[in-house]
């Protein structure tokens, strides 16, 4: 298929190499676009009294239409600097980023997502030691799940399955300064999750993933096997009020089935698009340009970058 708008689009990702930001290029030459990778680390800002520019390989980034940022979690704060800037230029980002950052920071996404009402975990957060035993406590006791704010991908995420064990963890984890958050062990789950993928106003593709035997988290970069799932109502609407909270436009909305409705694990700013391609056989590629086909106004037609 090939759009009726031609636009010079660029997808900021540290590696060209990666199966997302392949199919994104593939996807977006086919569709007619000009498609360039940008490595945002490689970008630097010269801000003046007059304004601020975005340059890459010496180059002025100025004529570029619409932006998919695909940003690093170790890297959010420079990456959403670059978007940042970017914006200011007038360039339609698909997630901005300020939404970027709010879905980075899995507490601010609990706490933005509790005050709309939104199902999810009982979570504790506390910052000395001495209120471990308060935060097990507040979460139903043990099992709990302790997370890294900053761990992606079913990284930095343990199962403790007894109070010694849950208070040995989150000790030595404050002990190192780490950013931690504990939460209630849905048993009911069994060790399934629900990745919605979220595009504007619509739930475009959904997967179940369950995790290998001996393990509870079903992220496919951990062992977790995927396969294509019809989301009920209520589900649907829990992944599209999520995305909308946190304010992006691009989601994997991860969701856990349990007794009490459908509780909100995570909301993803930059979702990988392999497993859920894969498991359902969609085009979400082609859907993301078509969000920024019907959404972006081309600034640049007839000016391709050349880097």
């Amino acid at each position: 298929m090939t759009s009726k708008k031609s636009m010079n689009i660029a997808i900021l990702s540290l590696n060209d190499e990666l199966y997302s930001t392949r199919r994104l290029v593939e996807e977006g030459k086919k569709r007619g676009h000009r498609v360039t990778v940008v490595d945002y680390l490689s970008c630097y800002v010269n801000i003046t009294p007059s304004g601020a520019d975005v340059y890459y390989k010496d180059q002025k980034l100025s004529n570029f239409d619409a932006i998919i940022p695909r940003i690093s979690a170790k890297r959010t704060f420079y990456g959403t600097a670059i978007v940042r800037q970017l914006e200011t230029k007038g360039m339609y980002c698909i997630n901005s980023a300020l939404s970027i950052t709010r879905a980075r920071d899995k507490l601010r996404s609990l706490q933005l997502l509790c005050r709309k009402g939104i199902g999810m975990p009982i979570t504790g957060f506390a910052h000395q030691s001495k209120d471990i035993s308060a935060l097990i406590k507040m979460v139903g006791g043990p099992p709990v799940v302790i997370k890294l704010l900053e761990g992606t991908q079913g990284v930095g995420v343990v199962l403790a399955e007894s109070y010694a064990a849950a208070s040995s963890v989150m000790q030595t984890l404050m002990g190192l300064n780490a950013n931690i958050i504990v939460q209630e062990f849905i048993s009911e789950a069994n060790g399934e999750d629900l990745r919605c993928l979220v595009i504007g106003n619509k739930v475009v593709a959904s997967m179940l993933r369950k995790a290998q035997s001996g393990e509870f988290r079903s992220n496919v970069h951990q062992g977790g096997s995927t396969r294509s799932i019809v989301l009920d109502a209520l589900e649907k609407e829990t992944a599209l009020k999520a995305s909308k909270i946190i304010g992006l436009n691009l989601a994997g909305v991860d969701i856990l089935r349990s007794k009490r409705g459908p509780l909100v694990l995570e909301v993803n700013a930059s979702p990988g698009l392999e497993g859920i391609e894969a498991a359902t056989g969609k085009n979400v590629a082609g859907m993301i340009y078509a969000h920024i086909e019907k959404n972006a106004k081309p600034l640049h037609p007839d000016k391709p970058y050349h880097g």
